[in-house]
């Protein structure tokens, strides 16, 4: 009895789990069926109509000159060349503090570590400055380059090749003649494939979901990258910005165009994950076994 129980209130807290994190989700995916109307007085879960999808995409792609879809195209080129430039330096620079033996390797792993706990907004000022004296406000490249600085990724290839790096394998390459740099282009690079992968995809979402510094840094909506760009469509939609008024009316921004805004922004990220995602679960487990 007390096992019955017992498995019962697990059921039904797992219930309230996936209630509270599925029905946003769900409405979310329902909203731009309905008009703005439809979706206080009609059932928050009823489908609506496809007309009213394509009509919602109508009034999103004319807003403001078709700027959305330079919105996600401005995410497409910061996040991928951001995340080029990242699988072009963590992983070796994690090869390296992994393998190598050189003077102050543990002051480097150890700043690596500091930088990488640290809150990312803690670090905007001091970049913005940065950026400044270089005079690169403004432009593509204040963008690409905070974002191509990601600590995370090397720390995770550090862990990878620190753990399940089979040693072995490197000397026997060694002593055939291999270089440094060959013994890794060869034989370190295609074996740490799950590693590129996660790196890759959580370089990526943190590229595509960052908001701060892109808004701190580029003056220019035409600059702007999605997220930054949602916010201006949440300005811009009187249920939530009644200043709007008028406006609103012209432009034709509701919450139905809000949400399909947000859950067009989202399938980038969704097209990454699907990709990579047997890569993810190998990478994650990478370096769980250690030699």
């Amino acid at each position: 009895m007390r096992l019955v129980t017992v498995r019962t209130l697990r059921f039904l807290l797992l219930a309230v789990f996936a209630v509270f994190f599925v029905a946003p989700m769900l409405w979310l995916l329902l909203a731009p069926t309905k008009s703005d109307n439809g979706l206080v007085t009609s059932n928050p879960f009823a489908f609506g109509s496809f007309h009213q999808i394509a009509l919602a995409w109508d009034h999103l792609d004319g807003f403001s000159s078709h700027i959305y879809r330079r919105w996600i195209a401005n995410s497409l080129l910061y996040a991928v060349s951001a995340t080029l430039i990242v699988l072009v330096t963590a992983i070796p620079a994690g090869y390296g503090l992994a393998l190598g033996t050189f003077r102050g390797r543990k002051t480097i792993l150890t700043l690596t570590l500091v930088v990488m706990i640290m809150p990312a907004a803690a670090l905007v000022l001091p970049i913005f400055l940065e950026l400044n004296a270089l005079k690169l406000i403004g432009s593509v490249l204040s963008v690409i380059l905070p974002f191509a600085f990601y600590p995370f990724g090397v720390y995770i290839a550090y862990i990878y090749y620190s753990t399940s790096m089979p040693r072995d394998v490197l000397d026997a390459a060694r002593i055939d003649g291999c270089g440094e740099w060959t013994t890794f282009r060869r034989i370190a690079l295609p074996l740490a494939k799950p590693v590129i992968a996660l790196v890759l995809f959580f370089s990526f979402v943190a590229d595509w979901n960052n908001f701060f510094l892109p808004y701190a840094v580029l003056a220019k909506s035409s600059q702007y990258p999605i997220q930054v760009g949602l916010s201006n469509l949440l300005s811009s939609t009187p249920s939530f910005n009644p200043a709007v008024g008028g406006g609103g009316q012209q432009v034709n921004i509701f919450r139905p165009e809000l949400a399909l805004a947000t859950l067009i922004a989202v399938v980038p990220v969704l097209i990454v994950f699907m990709l990579s995602q047997r890569s993810l679960v190998r990478g994650l487990l990478g370096g769980g076994v250690k030699e």
